[in-house]
C-alpha cells in the first residue's frame, strides 16, 4: 500500500499542517503550539503537574521541558504541595494569564474558521470518524506471524 494511501498518513499530515500553523501564529507571541496548550490547560486555582500531563497527552520529558521553559518566560510558577512534596502545582503569573487567553483566542478563532468551512452532516461525520480511529487504534494489537517470532 502506497504511504500517501494509508489513513495513517492523512492523519498525520492533517495535524501536522494544523500544528505548524498553530506555531506560526503562536510564536508571534512569544511561545509555541505546546507551550499554548499547556497554558490553555493550567487553572486559576494551580494545575497539578500529572494533570497536564494527562489532559495534554504530553509525555513527561517533554512536559518538564516546556514548563521549565514556561517558568524561564515567566508565564507560569510552580509550588510543591504543603501535605505532599512529590506533588507539585502549576500557577499562571499576570504574564501567563495574558498569554493563555491569546492562546484560547486563537484556538477559537481557528476552530471558528475550520467550523464554518463545514456543513453540519460533514463535522458531525468527521467527528464520528476521528472518534472510531481513535476506538480503533486503542483496540488494535498487531498479529505476529510464526515466520516474525
Amino acid at each position: 500500500m502506497s504511504q500517501n494511501k494509508t489513513i495513517d498518513y492523512f492523519l498525520k499530515a492533517a495535524w501536522q499542517t494544523v500544528a505548524n500553523k498553530y506555531n506560526t501564529i503562536a510564536t508571534q507571541y512569544g511561545f509555541t503550539q505546546a507551550a499554548g496548550y499547556i497554558l490553555i490547560n493550567i487553572h486559576r486555582e494551580g494545575t497539578p503537574v500529572s494533570q497536564i500531563a494527562n489532559s495534554t497527552g504530553v509525555k513527561t520529558t517533554s512536559l518538564s521541558r516546556v514548563l521549565a521553559n514556561l517558568e524561564s518566560l515567566g508565564f507560569i510558577y510552580r509550588e510543591a504541595s504543603d501535605v505532599d512534596k512529590r506533588s507539585v502545582k502549576v500557577f499562571l503569573t499576570p504574564l501567563g494569564v495574558e498569554k493563555r487567553k491569546i492562546a484560547k483566542d486563537v484556538v477559537k478563532g481557528f476552530n471558528e474558521f475550520l467550523d464554518a468551512q463545514f456543513s453540519e452532516k460533514e463535522r458531525q461525520l468527521l467527528a464520528n470518524m476521528l472518534v472510531k480511529i481513535n476506538d480503533l487504534a486503542n483496540k488494535y494489537e498487531p498479529q505476529v506471524t510464526l515466520e516474525e517470532k
